[in-house]
């Protein structure tokens, strides 16, 4: 699943269109500190009011907000076990098929407390299911808004989750126009914070237009903060890698090949060679054909910027070092920054400095007078100020 296709699913969470069907929707009520369930409610999303089917609406967007590989995460199923019953992708499976949305509201029950059992909530929490079908056409005009008869439909049935935290009221002052009097106004209903979801997931995952049973979509609460815990126990979901994460690991990887200090004009090479392989798979207009750094990809990167005495063998041995596995393989997205925009933050005690990765070239250390200093190449007079800075002495 890429970023377009999650686009597309986010922006159909609207009221009256025909590209998004919900057809049912479970709530569960988890009071703080219990595992069980304190209240459950099942029925037709078609039975709420407009106002309430909004509020929902708006918090499933935001269930799929964020960037992939950051906020959202592609997770493979773990293998199903013989005789194990409760394994979520067969209960997610189970429930997407069941024709009786007693069947349905049975399956997605049995999640609900998978998530309670595994972990106590300190809040009163809402666990909401729904279950739906999503439409996606092809070959459509830019006026086109809804479905056309003639369109090609590609129809992916689905179910989507959500936890929400909850939290009372505050006790306020009011003026009683009936009575002229102020009175203090005191609720003691909670209220369910839709507009922050902590959590939740997609399943199925979409590959090419077609559903991908064998992956679910989880939503973590926060940027490269995901849930391992509940990956693995709720989700029966494989490890996950984070973009911080695979960057760390690029980073550590190319230490233990070149050592820990390098050139500006090496590092900006770097970036230019993982630049290319990402504007050449966007050219190719195959977006499922995310580019890698494995061990042979990493090596050509190095040599191709400049790096001297690399083979596959040693940068196999750093892989060895820092990961433990030789074969493993990085998103090229992840480990660069943002190419066009001032995403690299250079820090001396003096100032903080940001440049774009294709300007690092530009930027040298040098020793001037006995001193380190910070040399950028400009084409133009540079401003402080609204002044003109002054040409001093020149570097030998």
């Amino acid at each position: 699943m890429n970023k377009n296709d999650i686009a597309d699913i986010r922006k159909r969470f609207k009221l009256d269109t025909d590209l998004l069907k919900i057809t049912d929707i479970y709530n569960v009520y988890i009071k703080g500190e219990t595992t069980e369930i304190f209240h459950e409610e099942s029925r037709s999303f078609s039975l709420l009011d407009r106002e309430q089917q909004e509020l929902f609406l708006a918090n499933f967007k935001k269930v799929l907000g964020g960037k992939l590989d950051e906020k959202l995460f592609e997770v493979k199923f773990q293998r199903q076990e013989e005789g194990q019953e409760d394994h979520t992708q067969r209960l997610l499976y189970d429930g997407l098929e069941a024709d009786d949305a007693d069947d349905w509201k049975a399956n997605m029950q049995r999640i609900a407390l998978k998530m309670v059992e595994d972990k106590t909530y300190e809040k009163d929490m809402v666990i909401t299911f729904i279950r739906g079908t999503y439409f996606k056409t092809t070959k459509r005009e830019p006026d086109e808004t809804e479905i056309d008869m003639r369109d090609e439909v590609y129809t992916t049935p689905f179910i989507l989750s959500s936890i929400n935290q909850t939290e009372l009221p505050k006790s306020s002052l009011v003026f009683d126009f009936i009575e002229r009097e102020f009175k203090s106004n005191v609720l003691a209903d909670p209220v369910i914070k839709l507009t922050s979801p902590i959590g939740g997931f997609l399943f199925p995952s979409f590959t090419d237009n077609a559903a991908d049973v064998n992956h679910i979509i989880y939503a973590a609460s926060k940027a490269n903060n995901p849930d391992f815990q509940f990956i693995e126990n709720v989700l029966n979901g494989e490890e996950i890698m984070t973009a911080e994460e695979d960057k760390a690991v690029f980073e550590e990887i190319v230490k233990a090949v070149i050592g820990e200090e390098v050139n500006s004009r090496t590092l900006a090479g770097v970036y230019d060679e993982i630049n290319h392989m990402l504007v050449v798979e966007k050219e190719s207009e195959d977006e499922e054909d995310t580019p890698t750094l494995d061990t042979v990809e990493v090596t050509r990167v190095l040599k191709a910027s400049g790096v001297k005495d690399v083979s596959t063998e040693k940068v196999e041995r750093a892989f060895q070092r820092v990961v433990e596995d030789k074969n493993y393989e990085m998103k090229a997205s992840h480990v660069i920054p943002s190419y066009a925009s001032k995403s690299i933050k250079i820090s001396t005690k003096v100032a903080d400095i940001k440049i774009s990765p294709q300007d690092l070239r530009y930027v040298k250390q040098v020793n001037y007078n006995g001193k380190r200093c910070l040399l950028i190449e400009v084409e133009e007079d540079t401003m402080i100020e609204g002044f003109k800075l002054l040409q001093e002495e020149e570097l030998e």
